[in-house]
């Protein structure tokens, strides 16, 4: 399937039993054919590989590798949803600057763009091993014309000498348009691949003294940081074998190490699963106790209410105010037949007073002074020489008042 940015197909798509899925970031400038014998490795193994193959730009544009990588993942989260399987991702020369550093970044949440959240952590939770085969390389501005000018990759001693000048004013025109990106790019590339470390499984790297495009000290210094954080990692350094021919001139020492690396990423898997699943029983036993508790809470309030709507339904569940009737006839108030006959309110109809009837005329001449002028408000003291006490022992009696002070 061609994007932008390169391509990407299945080297090798079995329907029954499948260890796991290999996918492969093929060096620039590479081919079907290159790859194959490494596909074949991989099959024989009982995996599968999903091959990617990225263009000469993807160095100086990101955002075309940032297209061919959700192109890749979005492929990859396809078949992982149908059939889970750990995943190991094998990176050859320029193959993670090309496009695997984004499809890393990309799974850590770091790179913005058409997200499929539920996919990329699916792959990202598949993803238990890392293969790194003359790689990483260094990213410089003349790496690109180093490689495609490399004898190894145009299989002839020296290359003609009208595509050196070709692919060197390629590079000096795109060293004058992008040699301020460059550095950024860089730091962050290398930033990348330290934090897949963080994602889990082990790193296998191959390697060669006599390679010229990855130099073994650059590749010697990334292993030992990755072992500085706690990655699992496994260095392989030949002497005579050149940049990506590693299998073929060791094929037997090359097929045990990526054996062993498959066998931990299988292991590596296993345990995430079983981690995975202990979280989902623990986020489900914390459902069902906050469930339980609504249904308890529920319940409660069911209860309550019932026991309130029992108030105003019972038969003998009833409020009773006495009536102004009570006063003028002189009925004992405490008298329960007689509020049960006359004084009778239910909950439904809560007693009220009429502002214009007889009761509420008196209540409004007593509480509410005509005339307030020229009062003159002072505190409390003796009125007529004798103490105010005394005045109001010896005031005469007013029943509408004490009718009022006993209603109120």
């Amino acid at each position: 399937m061609w994007g932008d940015g390169g391509r990407f197909y299945w080297g090798r798509k079995e329907d029954g039993k499948v260890e796991g899925i290999v996918v492969l970031f093929a060096w620039m400038s590479s081919q079907e054919k290159h790859v194959n014998s490494y596909v074949k490795l991989y099959a024989s193994l009982g995996w599968n590989s999903l091959v990617c193959h990225s263009d000469f730009l993807n160095l100086f544009f990101p955002e075309k590798a940032t297209s061919l990588a959700f192109g890749v993942l979005n492929e990859l989260a396809k078949e992982l949803r149908v059939r889970p399987s750990p995943v190991v991702f094998a990176a050859f020369s320029g193959g993670p600057k090309a496009c695997m550093y984004k499809v890393l970044q990309i799974i850590d949440g770091k790179c913005e763009g058409m997200l499929n959240l539920d996919g990329h952590r699916l792959v990202r939770d598949c993803l238990c091993g890392h293969i790194y085969d003359s790689s990483p390389t260094d990213f410089t501005s003349d790496l690109g014309t180093r490689f495609v000018l490399h004898p190894t990759v145009l299989k002839m001693s020296r290359p003609p000498r009208l595509m050196s000048w070709i692919a060197n004013g390629i590079s000096s025109g795109l060293d004058a348009l992008f040699l301020n990106r460059f550095e950024s790019q860089r730091a962050e590339y290398w930033q990348t691949l330290y934090s897949s470390v963080s994602i889990g499984g082990p790193f296998l790297i191959f390697c060669s003294e006599d390679d010229e495009l990855a130099p073994f000290q650059i590749i010697c210094n990334f292993a030992e940081r990755l072992q500085g954080l706690g990655g699992d990692v496994k260095l392989v350094k030949w002497n005579g074998s050149p940049h990506v021919g590693h299998y073929r001139h060791y094929p037997t020492d090359y097929k045990a190490a990526v054996t062993e690396l498959l066998g931990k990423a299988a292991l590596v898997y296993a345990r995430k699963i079983q981690q995975l699943e202990g979280e989902r029983m623990g986020e489900e036993r914390s459902y069902d106790d906050i469930s339980e508790s609504i249904c308890t809470l529920r319940k409660v309030a069911v209860s309550s209410n019932q026991s309130l709507r029992r108030v105003a339904i019972g038969p003998s569940d009833h409020f009773f105010l006495p009536s102004s009737v009570d006063y003028q006839e002189g009925r004992d108030v405490g008298s329960v037949p007689d509020e049960r006959r006359e004084g009778l309110v239910h909950v439904q109809n809560p007693p009220r007073i009429n502002a214009y009837g007889v009761l509420g005329q008196i209540l409004f001449d007593v509480c509410v002074p005509k005339n307030i002028e020229g009062w003159d408000v002072k505190p409390p003291g003796p009125l007529n020489g004798k103490p105010f006490s005394s005045v109001r022992r010896h005031a005469p009696f007013n029943p509408i008042r004490c009718i009022r002070r006993s209603r109120l």
